[in-house]
């Protein structure tokens, strides 16, 4: 009997701001000295009162417009009560009927809602497992929750969900989104059912990369798929992935919304979205990830995976851009192509050995498309040009300034090459006598010879045709 799988996705963000959710101790959770960034309204002291940071309401606004999500007029903040050692107030302050985004799609999947809470603390356990202790540095942050309707049918596309959203969130600067970090947690409700009615739905925690997302997903359906048809029945319950066994493990029987006895925040008025500037938000969502890479593909001529590769970072593919209309050559296609294959290969490989990103180095966009104008000029070699960028990045230096200052530039001229290829073919008769039996690697190695020769200078394909000729 074959049966459908069929997943939700439930994605928390933590939001980038100053301060956290309803106080104004610093939203700093990467502080590395336990309990630093703590005041009584977040550590849950009685008699304290919230009050709602703006600046995360506007960023979750911000999602909701990019996601094409309806925004009511009126949302509110709710207790959602349980007790757990990381919850200093015994209840997280939450959102349940008037979140503030209704609806909305990415990639195809509809949204149910997003909405914004406060996140908890660490719990870190000890090494004998006997004893734990509670950071509440994280207590309070802002954090976004998405969930969508369940859509989804694969791990695969569960997992191509959570990358774009991730992107999305880079790219509208509301949140790093680092998996690894905990800034982006994902959480899957997946169920099975041989007809087209949903199936008991089983909640996966303890996601913490893209990997993970794929293979408990695909392990949870697994599962189920042999409970089912050993004649069992599915239970509701939570379920966390544990990474190490590579299997989902039974946490908890799944609590329902009464369980929480949400109540509306009595110390919180309700939101009158209305009075936020939203048209001032919605000026400041930029093109996204998708529409970027659609328009890269056809304006600057990249192939899908290339644009995919060039959009994957906002700041990457705004200096791509720069650094294309820089470009003045006539061949302006070939020249894109030239840019994407130095940036992605040659820049990228040296920014990876000293771990720097694209907004940390000292290359700017206009001398960037000046080295690829040398080189697609046939002004320097391929080789000089790599070399060239490595003096670039130590010294963000103008290129044309120091081809003049080394004398790098690509000797073109035939005359100047003749002495060099008459010498390589009375050094190296045996490849000559190769290559005229058809052994194309034999002109190669001339041709390596030559450059070699003339310190990385010669024009290639230049050196190619005199061989050419020459042999006959």
């Amino acid at each position: 009997m074959k049966r459908q799988p069929t997943i939700g996705l439930e994605i928390h963000a933590e939001l980038k701001t100053q301060t956290k959710m309803f106080c104004d101790s610093l939203n700093d959770p990467e502080e590395k000295h336990p309990n630093a960034n703590v005041c009584p309204v977040c550590a849950g002291h009685p008699g304290t009162l919230p009050t709602i940071n703006k600046a995360a309401v506007e960023s979750v606004l911000k999602v909701g417009m990019a996601l094409k999500g309806d925004i009511p007029q009126f949302s509110k903040f709710d207790r959602k009560n349980y007790f757990y050692p990381d919850l200093p107030k015994g209840y997280q302050i939450s959102q349940y009927d008037l979140p503030l985004i209704f609806g909305g799609v990415l990639n195809g999947v509809r949204l149910r809602r997003i909405h914004l809470e406060e996140d908890t603390g660490r719990l870190i356990h000890s090494e004998d497992g006997k004893s734990s202790f509670v950071d509440y540095n994280r207590a309070g942050v802002p954090l976004m929750e998405l969930v969508t309707e369940p859509d989804i049918t694969t791990a695969d596309q569960a997992v191509e969900f959570a990358k774009e959203l991730q992107l999305i969130l880079r790219y509208l600067g509301v949140s790093d989104a680092d998996m690894e970090k905990g800034q982006m947690r994902v959480e899957a409700n997946v169920s099975v059912s041989a007809d087209n009615v949903l199936g008991t739905k089983v909640e996966v925690k303890n996601i913490n990369s893209f990997k993970a997302v794929h293979d408990a997903i695909e392990f949870e359906i697994k599962r189920q798929e042999e409970v089912l048809s050993s004649g069992g029945k599915i239970v509701q319950e939570t379920r966390g992935w544990d990474d190490a066994k590579h299997k989902t493990v039974s946490q908890r029987i799944k609590e329902e919304a009464h369980d929480y006895r949400y109540f509306p925040e009595p110390d919180l008025p309700p939101l009158d979205l209305s009075k936020f500037d939203l048209a001032a938000i919605k000026v400041a969502v930029p093109e996204l990830p998708k529409e970027k890479r659609l328009r890269f593909g056809k304006e600057y001529a990249l192939k899908p995976e290339q644009a995919e590769v060039a959009c994957r970072d906002r700041a990457v593919a705004e200096y791509f851009e720069e650094a294309a209309s820089e470009l003045k050559s006539e061949d302006a296609r070939a020249d894109f192509q030239l840019l994407y294959n130095y940036l992605t290969s040659d820049l990228f490989g040296l920014m990876a050995e000293t771990g720097a990103a694209i907004g940390d180095i000292k290359i700017d966009p206009e001398n960037f498309a000046d080295l690829v104008i040398l080189a697609s000029g046939g002004k320097i070699s391929s080789r000089t040009a790599k070399d060239i960028l490595r003096k670039m990045l130590e010294t963000g230096m103008d290129p044309n300034d120091i081809v003049k200052r080394e004398n790098l530039g690509q000797i073109s001229d035939e005359s100047a090459l003749e002495q060099t290829v008459a010498s390589i073919l009375k050094k190296h008769s045996a490849a000559v006598a190769d290559f005229k039996k058809g052994k194309e690697s034999a002109l190669q190695f001339l041709i390596g010879k030559a450059m070699a020769e003339l310190k990385g200078k010669g024009n290639p394909q230049l050196l190619q045709e005199m061989f050419r000729k020459k042999i006959g």
